[in-house]
């Protein structure tokens, strides 16, 4: 058997503070800390053990996965970093209060630029400091690749060429990866593992730091997924994602 475990990093100061982050460099809350390291608990006590890790190139996802891998003593293992499995960049969202955009807006509207398939907010503009061309990890990338907003359609697009081309072929050489993300990157991840619908895909909502397994066999045909936990309380917590566009929460 060969394992991939998906996990959204822990909670942010402005996951906290019902924020669009997109982006911005957002560190882990106190609250995000400890879930990271609840994840790390999760996992030892399940016997997962991994050989290599991957994440993105910001610090909520960064810090998730050194917090779980110190609960399992596994900090020796090898880590890539890449700026593909970044979160979707929100554009001109980045920083609104996501209640009170839909307040503004409406919850359909907010609910489309969260969680449609290929619509786009608002690019930031040339001059804005949330151009991630900006800052200095970024300078290496070419500046057609660097977004200024992006649809979940556009991130997948980002997403998919590293998880074709590096994740996923690291299985024949292993038998467990552990990929700390972001919700939409992993949600792309997901769509493809799974065969979700463009339409459909706007209905997963990933809770924070709440790892979720997926088994293949040696031929790497996915047999099951399953999020590791208490299923009522997972329940919950994507209840609670879902209801973060809302005017009313």
């Amino acid at each position: 058997m060969k394992r991939i475990v998906l996990l959204r990093h822990g909670e942010s100061p402005w996951n906290q503070e019902n924020r669009f982050t997109g982006w911005t460099d957002v560190d882990l809350s106190e609250k995000g800390i400890s879930e990271a390291c609840k994840a790390g608990d999760t996992l030892k006590q399940a016997c997962f053990t991994f050989q290599i890790a991957y994440t993105s190139y910001l610090k909520r996802a960064v810090k998730t996965l050194n917090c779980v891998l110190d609960r399992m003593n596994e900090d020796w293992i090898p880590v890539e970093k890449t700026w593909r499995l970044n979160e979707k960049h929100y554009g001109m969202l980045q920083g609104l209060n996501k209640s009170e955009t839909a307040a503004k807006y409406g919850d359909e509207q907010v609910h489309i630029w969260r969680r449609s398939y290929d619509v786009a907010p608002d690019p930031v503009a040339v001059d804005d400091p949330r151009i991630p061309g900006k800052d200095p990890r970024y300078a290496c990338i070419p500046d057609a690749e660097v977004p200024r907003t992006e649809s979940l359609k556009d991130a997948i697009r980002r997403v998919m060429p590293y998880w074709e081309c590096v994740i996923f072929p690291s299985l024949k050489k292993v038998d467990s990866v552990l990929v700390t993300a972001h919700g939409n990157s992993l949600r792309g991840i997901v769509k493809h593992l799974k065969g979700i619908s463009d339409e459909d895909i706007s209905q997963l909502n990933l809770p924070t730091a709440v790892p979720y397994v997926f088994e293949f066999d040696h031929q790497l045909n996915l047999e099951k997924d399953y999020f590791l936990g208490d299923p009522k309380e997972i329940e919950k917590l994507m209840e609670a994602v879902a209801r973060q566009g809302s005017a009313k929460k």
